[in-house]
């Protein structure tokens, strides 16, 4: 972050100082004390089950110069009506100071599917062109989200976000704090529809990230995708399409997919009539420029998501051969989204346990089926698809019955909550040990012990609050016989935590 005197935090916040306003921030934001080192700012958020505020004289006796509080403190601080809030205003003074100062690129991603992939892509597309900051895991909510924002200083040139919503206006707060120059938009699925409402509703919240547009800021819109692209008519400036329709601005022609289940394409942009391409130079009129991809991801659907990064950075200006190299290099970054090990005994582990909607299912579905091909053995071990409201049920069924469509060989269901899973499957004619249901994850975990051989491909996958993650961690380990036992992930006190769409 820029370094703000105490009385400046306080300005930019609206709070009132109780601290020497001449003391200096020159550290990190952070909300974990245990990450507090000198000149840091901690932030004092509530949490459900402690309280940032019970942590303020650890953070200062470790270095920290300020707590941002919600009441007053023996440390020296700044007192909000709203920590929360707070965050969010100093992270949007922060931006528009440095914005002011130098010419800082912000680029924000949405989508029901795909966003953090999105973003990792993006980071790796951008960095060689300058200073990048990238959000850690998914920070994508009203506290990650400024956290991101304040690791950026004068140095940075790319400020790559990730923007998450459980629910209309989410966006607009978001966009608010950190008005994008490109605005990234993957899918309008079908994640967390209980909360919205409905798949319209989720339409309308992911379309604020478009209207939220910086001025003279450009939307990216998926083509393939009929509710994305039809936010192009709330656009304020420019619209890019990408996508694998042959309208699309950019578009990915000849898709191959290899038995380790990663696609290769020809990345091709599409001039407009005066011959603008969408990296936003001119050519001759209505000529195009392609480039090979092959990419180091498993699972065709990534293909959308490499599609959306590429097109990004090209209208920040990285040419596109330097685009179609660095995704060919590119790497999944965040743990547990289509993960692969191989395993010592000749399993492959994908660990796709962060995230789960039915969009997300089917895709790791296929990729299960592609990569196990005929001549390995199919393993689905699948839990709850979480927030899906009253469509719950059948989108679990569906799921059942998709896996038995796709001759996947075993199926694990764990938990009530993914029952219908279960049931799909044995109603589309799964039967005997083809399926299993089991209540947990440790049962689970005892019954993979016993029954993985060598050459199996084993898929992982569900939503994060459902806990196969840590099954995903077991089974990816180096020597699963031997494990000591499930893994078990603290949370810190106010640390952001996905769950949005």
């Amino acid at each position: 972050m820029i370094e703000l005197t105490a009385a400046e935090v306080a300005a930019a916040t609206g709070g009132r100082l109780s601290a020497d306003p001449d003391v200096r921030v020159g550290g990190p934001v952070v909300v974990d004390s245990r990450k507090v080192v000198p000149g840091a700012l901690f932030v004092a958020l509530p949490g459900e089950h402690v309280d940032g505020h019970d942590f303020a004289p650890r953070a200062v006796a470790d270095g920290a110069t300020l707590v941002l509080a919600a009441r007053e403190l023996d440390e020296p601080c700044v007192v909000v009506d709203d920590v929360q809030t707070a965050l969010g205003e100093l992270a949007r003074h922060v931006l528009a100071t440095l914005r002011e100062r130098g010419d800082l690129r912000v680029v924000a991603v949405t989508g029901s599917v795909g966003k953090t992939t999105t973003k990792d892509l993006l980071g790796q597309l951008l960095r060689a062109e300058g200073p990048t900051v990238v959000p850690q895991g998914s920070f994508n909510n009203e506290i990650g989200l400024p956290l991101t924002v304040l690791e950026a200083d004068g140095s940075t040139r790319f400020l790559v976000l990730e923007m998450g919503a459980s629910g209309v206006g989410h966006l607009t707060y978001l966009t608010r704090i950190a008005p994008p120059d490109v605005s990234v938009v993957l899918t309008v699925g079908s994640a967390h529809l209980g909360e919205f409402g409905g798949i319209e509703a989720v339409a309308r919240a992911k379309a604020e990230i478009v209207a939220g547009l910086a001025p003279g800021g450009t939307a990216v819109l998926n083509a393939d995708d009929l509710r994305v692209a039809a936010m192009a008519d709330v656009a304020p400036g420019e619209v890019v399409t990408f996508g694998t329709i042959p309208s699309a601005d950019v578009r990915a022609e000849d898709l191959r997919i290899d038995r380790t289940g990663r696609v290769a394409f020809t990345l091709r942009t599409r001039a407009t009539a005066d011959g603008t391409s969408a990296d936003g130079t001119t050519t001759a009129g209505g000529t195009t420029a392609e480039a090979a991809v092959t990419l180091g991801l498993v699972g065709e659907h990534h293909v959308t998501n490499a599609l959306a990064a590429a097109t990004a950075a090209l209208r920040l200006g990285v040419a596109l051969p330097d685009v179609a190299a660095r995704l060919s290099d590119a790497r999944a970054l965040s743990p547990h989204r289509m993960q692969v090990t191989e395993r010592a005994d000749g399993v492959t582990v994908i660990d796709d346990s962060y995230n789960a909607n039915p969009d997300s299912m089917r895709a790791a579905l296929k990729a299960l089926a592609v990569v196990a091909g005929r001549d390995r053995r199919s393993v689905a071990v699948l839990g709850e698809m979480l927030e899906l409201g009253d469509d719950s049920r059948v989108a679990h069924d569906d799921i059942g019955r998709l896996v038995v469509r796709l001759n996947i060989k075993l199926l694990v269901v764990v938990g009530e909550g993914a029952g219908g899973i279960h049931d799909g499957a044995t109603q589309e004619g799964s039967w005997g040990d083809e399926t299993r249901f089991v209540p947990d994850v440790a049962v689970a975990a005892a019954l993979l012990r016993e029954e993985l051989r060598e050459g199996d491909v084993v898929l992982v996958k569900a939503s994060n609050g459902s806990g196969l993650w840590r099954l995903g961690d077991e089974l990816a380990a180096a020597d699963p016989a031997v494990t000591s036992g499930l893994s078990d992930r603290a949370v810190a006190p106010g640390e952001p935590q996905d769950g949005r769409a």
